[in-house]
């Protein structure tokens, strides 16, 4: 059985939780095959919102396997706290969760890493998150990284010792002022490590190869999103991954001939979190409208999000990139009551009119392109049906579809799982 990809195509924040958590009735496997705890996927069901970080959002259907792939990293002291969040839920997690041995640990001196390595940029920081994701993943490019595997042998403790204490040694260098302690720090996480090593952890890429020859039916779920990727993303303002389908092959040990469907999530408009070039970004009352009404704040970060119209050049750049088969569009249910609606549909680029993604969007050089759409007035939350849509909406559909050349198979109208209307 072919393996289906599940990808945000924004800055990230497009709601992959949710369509995750709506699709894994159909498959066995939910798989997250990069990011750490970063990402933040928000799943909401029975009047009760859940913020998953590192786990797979497939979790709260009793029927589905879990899986944390070696493209991810793992923070110990957070992943134990989302499992005691687990708990009230009665989920088994223990048969229901398996880890890749391939997946690396964020230490306690990561983090400090990374804050000290932010403070350092001063007014050139580029909003990380600051949960050790970036010095985690530049252990493993540079073969230092701790392993989870690594935590079945008898010596793993030295070899974190000696870890640690290179770290400490490079926060120092930075010269800023990091307050922590890390004895406390640590005493949490070792903590945090005997309860992780209660869970099963497995070769994945074996995994996944008997999986599929057994038909079994599998999914693979990204965080982030496609222009936060550290090769095609708005660089440097990216995350430490490969956000986009190739991500899935080497975060999980998949042949890129095994791909099947490549769903590509998206929202009606645009958002951003942090640092970095936002060519539609809008700084009036209808982007804090949008930020109000959409409730645009991360669920991880708490950090209130950059709102702007949607970019259709750095959409069809993210579906070309991904190879998306399938588009669903999120919180079209926050445009309602704006009278016209922009889509960006070209750039105005060092004085020549382009479509594509260029290799600098900062400010200076571009200026977005837009087409007006008439708005619509009706409430979509409580629409069951395709049939109950508004002809404005329908026409900002079939206009993306005309342009992007991809059907969209859903349109969300609301946070809950059955505010999803299937196109």
């Amino acid at each position: 059985m072919a393996v289906d990809l599940l990808l945000g195509l924004q800055w990230g924040d497009e709601g992959k939780g949710k369509i995750v958590d709506v699709l894994t009735s159909n498959y066995n496997i939910i798989a997250r095959f990069q990011g750490g705890p970063n990402a933040g996927h928000t799943l909401e069901f029975d009047g009760i919102k859940h913020v998953l970080r590192t786990i797979p959002s497939g979790i709260f259907h009793k029927d589905s396997i879990n899986v944390i792939g070696n493209g991810v990293v793992i923070d110990p002291v957070v992943f134990v706290k989302e499992l005691e969040g687990l708990d009230q839920f009665k989920i088994d997690y223990k048969s229901k969760l398996i880890i890749s041995r391939k997946a690396h640990v964020i230490l306690p001196t990561h983090r400090m890493l990374d804050a000290a390595s932010e403070t350092s940029k001063g007014k050139a920081k580029i909003g990380s998150t600051l949960k050790g994701i970036g010095p985690t993943y530049m252990d493993k490019t540079g073969r230092n990284g701790i392993r989870i595997g690594d935590l079945e042998l008898p010596n793993w403790k030295d070899k974190y010792r000696a870890l640690a204490n290179k770290h400490e040694a490079m926060i120092d260098f930075y010269n800023v002022e990091i307050q922590y302690n890390l004895e406390e720090l640590e005493t949490e996480f070792f903590e945090a490590v005997a309860r992780l090593k209660e869970l099963t952890f497995i070769d994945s890429e074996e995994y996944f190869h008997q999986a599929q020859k057994q038909g079994k039916t599998i999914l693979a779920e990204g965080a982030q999103g496609s222009l936060l990727d550290i090769d095609f993303g708005t660089y440097p303002f990216v995350t430490s991954s490969n956000t986009t389908a190739a991500g899935a092959c080497t975060g999980l040990g998949v042949a890129p001939n095994q791909i099947g469907e490549v769903y590509g999530i998206f929202k009606a408009y645009t958002t951003r979190v942090g640092s970095g070039p936002f060519p539609t970004e809008l700084f009036d009352q209808i982007g804090e409208d949008m930020a109000r009404i959409g409730h645009e704040v991360g669920a991880v970060t708490g950090r209130s999000r950059r709102c702007g119209w949607l970019d259709l050049v750095a959409l069809k750049y993210a579906c070309q990139i991904n190879g998306v088969t399938k588009l669903m569009m999120m919180k079209g249910d926050v445009l309602s009551g704006f009278k016209t609606l922009k889509v960006c549909t070209a750039y105005k680029y060092k004085g020549e009119t382009i479509t594509h993604l260029p290799y600098n969007i900062e400010p200076e050089n571009i200026t977005p392109i837009y087409t007006d759409f008439k708005g619509w007035k009706e409430d979509l939350t409580k629409m069951t049906e395709k049939s109950q849509f508004p002809k404005e909406l329908n026409a900002y559909i079939a206009f993306m579809e005309k342009e992007l050349e991809i059907p969209i198979t859903v349109v969300s109208v609301g946070p809950d799982r059955k505010q999803t209307i299937w196109m």
